[in-house]
């Protein structure tokens, strides 16, 4: 299939509209907008959303009071529970694509072979560039560290890293306090 360029050039916008709609892009990552966004997308009053958020889960899946970062990818069935601090370029992706033997392909539809739901628990942060998969239910209060890869559900209070991730330390919910774990044995001579 060929582009036709002539129609592209219909459809194209002014050079004032265009620089109108990149500085907005670009500029409006600040309160009021973000407010505005996530009013215009259909979530409550506490919602936030930033620029370049793409956000397709069904209605009244998105708590009291979050923040959804920068360039978020969320879709499918997906639970934000309320308190939780998205941070930009994290993708939850509620599904997953089959292989089938008979055509040597990926399927172009979500399969539900099981419950791939995701589920972000109250009072969790994800750090930048965190990815959580298919039915993985993230604990509450949970401190996602950036570019973690999330493969298995998590406990609650937990902190998590790497790829994939594993928890490296707990906070306490009484004091808030991070208590790191060590896998070394100190050496005690």
């Amino acid at each position: 299939m060929e582009l036709d360029f002539e129609a592209l050039k219909e459809l194209q916008i002014s050079d004032e509209e265009f620089f109108r709609l990149t500085r907005f892009a670009n500029w409006s990552d600040n309160g009021i907008d973000d407010k505005r966004r996530a009013e215009m997308l259909g979530f409550p009053d506490e919602v936030m959303v930033a620029p370049g958020a793409i956000i397709r889960i069904p209605r009244g899946q998105v708590g009291k009071n979050v923040f959804i970062g920068l360039y978020c990818y969320l879709n499918g069935n997906v639970t934000v529970e309320d308190d939780c601090l998205i941070g930009p370029h994290c993708s939850l992706a509620a599904g997953n694509h089959k292989f089938d033997p008979a055509t040597g392909c990926f399927s172009a539809r979500t399969e539900h072979d099981y419950d791939n739901s995701i589920v972000i628990g109250k009072g969790s942060w994800l750090a930048s560039s965190v990815t959580v998969t298919a039915g993985v239910k993230i604990g509450r209060a949970n401190l996602v560290c950036a570019g973690a890869v999330v493969t298995k559900s998590t406990p609650d209070y937990a902190i998590m890293a790497g790829t994939p991730a594993k928890q490296i330390g707990r906070i306490d919910p009484v004091t808030g306090e991070y208590v790191w774990f060590s896998h070394e044995k100190k050496d005690e001579t």
